[in-house]
């Protein structure tokens, strides 16, 4: 198997400031299927990731990224490892995007799922196969954890991600692929910048793009980052649903985006290079929270 045969496009280096002005954003296909036109929300060559939840038929994937990328712009499917049975079932996914969406790129994550349906269980697997290779894909994004993940590492602790996270970087070392790291969402800036500050110094420099939720009801992010497993950054939610006068207004993530922009222009070697946006309350929401913050981007691209 080879992996020497990506093209090679080395990563533009972090650009300091605005984050969100060049901010990916994530869609499913049932929630994609509520939008009249993405041409009207984004401006194109927006990255728009399909999320894959476990069950979702991968002809609503397909269709959803076909769609997306006819409206101009570049499509990033989830590749589930758990969800994925064999290396055959991988090779016609990736056929499938490609014949029918043009997909070059992919997220390539271990998956929700507590219990593997076929031989794969981690993201490290799917590369190892060779072929996303073998595809000619040019940019493989795979999962950061600022706060850690108590699916590889139950203990609370962090050495099995740190493990993980030099495999991603050898990966990198030794391919052509165009690689970056992808946060799940926080509401805080301070445990990103550390964790990328350490990953760092431990020799770690895959650019960092960082997950921000949406705008939503404080009530629906508090439901969905106990769901997925939000760490310490939660107590920041927690903290504002004490105050009885925020349970009336709506979370936009103003203040961690602000932070995170201003920890970009004082130390551009942290290597945060964008945001990425969980659309929890909206793809709307969020498409109009963007445009409220760049404004002349939006409009000159709409």
């Amino acid at each position: 198997m080879s992996l020497l045969s990506f093209r090679r496009a080395k990563p533009a280096p972090a650009m300091g400031g605005d984050l969100t002005a060049r901010a990916s954003i994530e869609v499913m296909p049932r929630t994609a299927a509520k939008v009249a036109s993405f041409a009207a929300l984004l401006p194109a060559g927006t990255r728009v990731y399909i999320a894959h939840i476990d069950g979702t038929p991968i002809e609503e994937m397909v269709a959803t990224a076909a769609r997306i990328a006819g409206e101009g712009f570049a499509v990033m499917p989830h590749f589930p490892a758990r969800s994925i049975e064999s290396e055959a079932q991988l090779g016609d996914w990736i056929a499938r995007y490609q014949g029918e969406a043009g997909v070059t790129e992919a997220l390539v994550l271990a998956g929700g799922i507590a219990a593997p349906r076929g031989a794969f269980h981690s993201s490290m697997q799917l590369l190892e196969t060779g072929a996303f290779d073998r595809a000619g894909f040019t940019r493989l994004h795979v999962a950061g954890h600022p706060e850690g993940n108590r699916d590889i590492d139950p203990d609370g602790g962090d050495a099995l991600v740190r493990d993980a996270l030099r495999w991603k970087q050898d990966f990198s070392n030794r391919t052509d692929a165009r690689m970056a790291l992808v946060t799940q969402f926080v509401f805080d800036a301070a445990p990103v910048i550390g964790w990328a500050r350490a990953i760092r110094a431990a020799g770690i420099d895959l650019p960092v793009h960082v997950g921000l939720a949406g705008p939503a009801k404080l009530q629906t992010l508090i439901k969905y980052a106990m769901a997925c497993g939000v760490g310490p950054s939660l107590k920041v939610l927690q903290k504002r649903a004490m105050d009885v006068s925020h349970l009336l207004m709506p979370y936009a993530p103003d203040e961690i985006a602000d932070a995170l922009e201003k920890a970009v222009l004082t130390e551009p070697e942290l290597g945060i290079e964008q945001a990425h946006l969980f659309p929890l309350g909206g793809i709307q929401a969020s498409a109009d929270w963007l445009a409220a913050r760049h404004p002349a981007r939006h409009s000159a691209a709409l």
